[in-house]
């Protein structure tokens, strides 16, 4: 007997567009309204919106938030001194792989906030819980995806996703126009209650992720069409996390993955005295793998994950791959040899061609801009 998928409180809003749902990680998710490549031009152009309720929120609360986080996560929380700021991380097996990668976000000393991904949120909350348990922290752990405090999120992306915003949440404005990215505020009075507005995003636009109550995000999102902010799917996500060189949980890293070998080096402190979950593997290991952008040079093939990449120093792998909108490219995601360097040219093996690659830093696009070539 198949397990029934799990929903968003958005999901009649997506059947009743036309949506085209599919299984991701259990969840019945839009992939697209219609066209996916015109949804991903109005978040690079525009602005576009995607429903990432599926996406869990937890609340930290107690009188060691951040010494236990400390412990946690691979990132330093000594960073968030001002309320609102936020950080990426990793949270990490003893072993020095990856449980999933997270935002945190601090409030005050006593209250700080996680968004973690859909497919591990489970598994994060077990882990946070039994973390909490072991340190004898005496944490109250509260995941905000159901039940009657449950959160919706709605990701507003794009060139004028603020100002777009702004419109249908006008009691937002004063309060999230000077933030920073990487930053966000929680205003309690809004027509739709209260919500977070965090300036953070997955598709290298600028933007805001907005949490609003459950019960609130069907006429959030109404609202958000009716300025003219176009609906978007996972493939459009998909295209443009991938453009803006971001990595992919269960994709471009997971509990097999060293993060020192998926590009995640600038989210992990090894230079304070401090300890956390998987430092001395992570030390002990070091870095032995490279993670870089490849754009193919030859016809006869789109870059996919799993493909094999063979260097001049050995061979590589691609981790995610696909057709760029906005470069109009064949692109990916890819782990290589240490050695190969920016500029070197490689060979992609697809199906039994060997076809011509460059290796190219990564983002391939931010804000609308195209970075390499």
């Amino acid at each position: 007997m198949t397990q029934a998928l799990k929903v968003t409180p958005l999901n009649a809003a997506h059947r009743a567009a036309g949506a085209k749902m599919v299984d991701f990680g259990g969840w019945d998710m839009p992939v697209n309204y219609g066209s996916q490549i015109e949804e991903h031009h109005a978040v690079r152009s525009d602005c576009g919106m995607f429903d990432v309720s599926h996406m869990c929120v937890v609340d930290l609360r107690g009188e060691n938030v951040r010494g236990f986080l400390r412990g946690l996560v691979a990132n330093n929380v000594d960073k968030l001194q001002v309320s609102g700021k936020a950080l990426y991380s990793c949270m990490l097996k003893p072993e020095g792989t990856v449980i999933d990668d997270l935002i945190i976000y601090f409030f005050n000393e006593n209250w700080f906030r996680l968004v973690v991904n859909a497919g591990t949120a489970e598994k994060d909350v077990a882990w946070i819980n039994a973390h909490n348990a072991a340190t004898n922290a005496g944490l109250t752990v509260t995941q905000r995806r159901d039940g009657d405090n449950a959160f919706a999120l709605i990701a507003v992306q794009g060139p004028n996703a603020r100002a777009k915003a702004w419109e249908v949440l006008p009691e937002t404005q004063a309060a999230s126009a000077e933030i920073k990215p990487f930053n966000a505020v929680i205003v309690d009075q809004t027509s739709f209650g209260e919500v977070m507005v965090a300036r953070t995003g997955y598709t290298g636009e600028d933007g805001f992720e907005i949490a609003v109550a459950a019960d609130k995000v069907h006429a959030l999102w109404d609202a958000l069409i009716a300025v003219g902010v176009k609906p978007a799917g996972l493939g459009a996500r998909d295209t443009l996390r991938l453009e803006a060189g971001m990595n992919l949980y269960g994709q471009d890293m997971d509990e097999s993955v060293n993060p020192l070998n998926a590009g995640l080096a600038w989210t992990i402190d090894l230079v304070s005295e401090r300890d956390f979950v998987g430092k001395a593997a992570l030390q002990a290991q070091g870095q032995s793998a490279q993670f870089m952008g490849l754009i193919l040079r030859e016809k006869g093939g789109i870059l996919r994950a799993h493909q094999k990449v063979i260097c001049a120093q050995g061979e590589g792998e691609i981790t995610s791959g696909t057709f760029s909108p906005t470069m109009q490219q064949a692109i990916a995601l890819a782990r290589l040899p240490m050695g190969v360097t920016i500029g070197d040219s490689v060979q992609v093996v697809i199906r039994d061609k060997h076809l011509a690659a460059t290796v190219v830093k990564l983002p391939f696009v931010r804000n609308g801009k195209i970075l390499v070539a």
